[in-house]
């Protein structure tokens, strides 16, 4: 069953959200900056008991809450690929906001960088917007969904474990953030689609569908938890911009394979739309990595 949908509304409220996250990150970012310069050797408090003390950090965590939120909402008004990728303006947001409170202009390869990752997805969602629908989510769809996410946290404990003794790459923590993010985003959308099918349908019933749902809710709870940590970690070896670019690249292009894949969001695009959409992830995906070569050289 296709479900209507109103993409201008999902894209403004989409662009809300960008501006909440480039806000959140720039002040958690600033909390874990401050704890770094503030704890004293041999101190016994752990770092999470400090940042909850930190009231920049808590700010920027209500932000992030208000991120959710209006990501949420936008979820309901139009397809996940669509609007999804819509966080990278958060992206610029975050440069502008750097510049004008370093007063310094970012260099010309920042610039390229940032570009290249706005004009990937600026691509993506145009082609995402041509060729998407939104259509119910069948129970084997969701349980998919669930299954690739006990895969992921499987994966990242082995890696977590295998890797304690080495040192960890810190653009490691901006993908699992990112990664776990678009899980968020993705069982977010299910929800919603759930509950929308379920109100036309004529309300709930406790059955394997509702338990499914629930199901996923509880999942939607541990990726954006892990999603949180992961950020935080990032935030310790990288710059804002770095973890901005991160979530708002590497979050939709998981969250839209999942939705092309899993969800059938582009069941009826033509081959040429495929092609066109990871040309456009290619294109931001390399914007990513040279703004991290770039940033994190700059430190």
């Amino acid at each position: 069953m296709e479900l209507e949908s109103a993409p201008l509304i999902g894209i403004s409220l989409a662009l809300g959200s960008a501006v909440a996250l480039a806000a959140a990150n720039m002040l958690q970012a600033k909390g874990v900056r401050n704890l770094q310069t503030q704890t004293a050797p041999g101190g016994t408090r752990s770092k999470a008991a400090q940042l909850m003390r930190s009231k920049v950090w808590l700010l920027g965590a209500a932000l992030l809450g208000v991120t959710v939120l209006l990501q949420m909402a936008s979820l309901t008004f139009a397809p996940l690929m669509v609007v999804q990728p819509i966080g990278v303006a958060a992206l610029v947001f975050t440069a502008v906001i750097t510049a004008l409170i370093t007063k310094q202009k970012p260099s010309w390869a920042v610039v390229r960088a940032i570009s290249l990752c706005v004009l990937g997805v600026a691509g993506f969602v145009t082609v995402a917007a041509l060729v998407s629908k939104q259509h119910a989510v069948t129970d084997v769809q969701l349980i998919a969904v669930l299954i690739v996410l006990t895969v992921l946290l499987i994966a990242t404990a082995v890696i977590w474990v295998s890797g304690r003794r080495r040192r960890t790459p810190p653009m490691f923590w901006v993908l699992l953030g990112g990664i776990y993010s678009a899980f968020v985003a993705t069982l977010g959308k299910t929800v919603i689609l759930r509950v929308q099918s379920a109100i036309r349908e004529g309300g709930f019933r406790l059955d394997t569908a509702d338990l499914l749902t629930i199901a996923c809710v509880i999942g939607i709870g541990v990726a954006g938890a892990l999603s949180v940590y992961f950020v935080q970690r990032a935030h310790d070896g990288n710059r804002p911009e770095i973890v901005v670019a991160g979530l708002t690249v590497v979050d939709p292009t998981v969250a839209v394979i999942l939705g092309i894949v899993i969800l059938g969001e582009a069941s009826g695009a033509e081959p040429w739309a495929f092609v066109a959409l990871v040309a456009a992830g290619a294109v931001a995906m390399s914007g990513v990595f040279a703004l991290a070569r770039e940033e994190n050289g700059a430190k």
